[in-house]
């Protein structure tokens, strides 16, 4: 598997030290979904949080906040946006996002979310339905859709084929 992989193995290592099952969402979690790379500049990680997301302020909204700066602090990460939960380092952007904003934003429920283990470490991973919920309801976001340069429209077509290939509408 890819560097970023590996490095959000390692980040879960320690996040389950926590007691927190971390999500890996992003490019990188479509990349071990669907075994193709999606040129992912960076890792999100979904953690437990306020389910009202961005309504809450930024130092709240995540459950075990303080945990996690002294955890990315410990592994050399540093803190560069609170608003967006982005830690940094060589290089390397993490980017920590409320798992329990999943239902309302997305229709993904969080007890319908794939346990997987990864030497000993447990973590979550989106199946390709649930990734396609989560592109679709992130396409319809401007701030996304101008930060990704429409990006995520390529995964959408993506998703949708792999999911009914005899589409004859749809291309890979």
């Amino acid at each position: 598997m890819n560097q970023k992989f590996n490095e959000f193995i390692e980040i879960a290592r320690k996040l389950n030290g926590i007691g927190i099952t971390p999500l890996l969402m992003g490019s990188v979690g479509l990349e071990v979904v669907t075994g193709r790379s999606w040129d992912a500049q960076d890792l999100d990680i979904h953690v437990p949080g306020d389910k009202r997301g961005w309504e809450v302020p930024a130092e709240t909204s995540i459950h075990n906040w303080n945990d996690i700066v002294e955890l990315m602090n410990s592994m050399g990460y540093a803190l560069i946006d609170l608003h967006e939960h982005e830690f940094s380092k060589d290089g390397l952007s993490v980017e920590f996002g409320i798992i329990d904003t999943l239902p309302e934003f997305a229709g993904v429920r969080i007890e319908d979310l794939e346990t997987h283990r990864e030497d000993e470490v447990t973590y979550y991973l989106l199946n390709p339905e649930q990734y396609l919920r989560v592109y679709e309801a992130s396409s319809k976001d401007s701030y996304r859709a101008d930060q990704n340069n429409h990006k995520d429209l390529e995964k959408i077509e993506y998703l949708k084929y792999a999911l009914n290939p005899h589409n004859e509408k749809v291309n890979p």
